[in-house]
């Protein structure tokens, strides 16, 4: 992506402080979503990285990585996958548990939600400490596909999310705070 474009996708990440709670610098991504330029945009740059590399499927991981997944899924050509929180989908399920910062969650999908051995992309808003993005990938393999690489929108680099992930799959984040 270029340096304009980058600057484009910038401009509509609003930094909101204090939220959700102090000392947490918040990233809104609203702005981005409103103007059509702009996501449009986000979703071409998202896709580039991925063109021709024979992608079957996207998961998106709830909730906001499902605006993304779907859109990017549409402009690869091929079917989307929720990743949901549980308690979303009817069984039978398959679901992956994992820590976060102050506890525990779960991912969950539709048993058979994607084909043995489909090459899926995972798609989420933000990557920050890496938690969901690796149980994503872990959910993923559960259900017999494989993760050929991910994509997300913002990383927070200071929170080293990108050590959690596997270094053999490509990992693509459009803006870096």
């Amino acid at each position: 992506m270029r340096g304009l474009q980058v600057e484009r996708l910038r401009e509509r990440v609003h930094a909101v402080p204090d939220f959700p709670s102090p000392g947490i610098l918040f990233r809104d991504i609203t702005p981005l979503l409103a103007d059509a330029g702009a996501f449009g945009l986000c979703i071409d740059a998202l896709a580039a990285p991925w063109q021709g590399a024979g992608v079957e499927a996207v998961c998106g991981i709830e909730s906001r990585g499902f605006i993304f997944g779907a859109a990017l899924a549409q402009r690869l050509g091929v079917g989307f996958v929720p990743l949901r929180k549980p308690g979303k989908l009817p069984p039978p399920l398959v679901e992956v548990e994992y820590q976060l910062e102050y506890g525990h969650d779960r991912l969950q999908a539709r048993e058979g939600a994607l084909v043995d051995g489909a090459r899926t992309l995972i798609v989420d808003d933000v990557l920050a400490t890496g938690g969901t993005l690796t149980a994503a990938h872990e959910l993923v393999t559960r259900l017999g596909a494989r993760t050929v690489g991910a994509g997300v929108v913002i990383e927070l680099d200071a929170l080293g999310g990108r050590a959690r992930w596997p270094e053999d799959i490509p990992l693509h984040a459009l803006l870096h705070y």
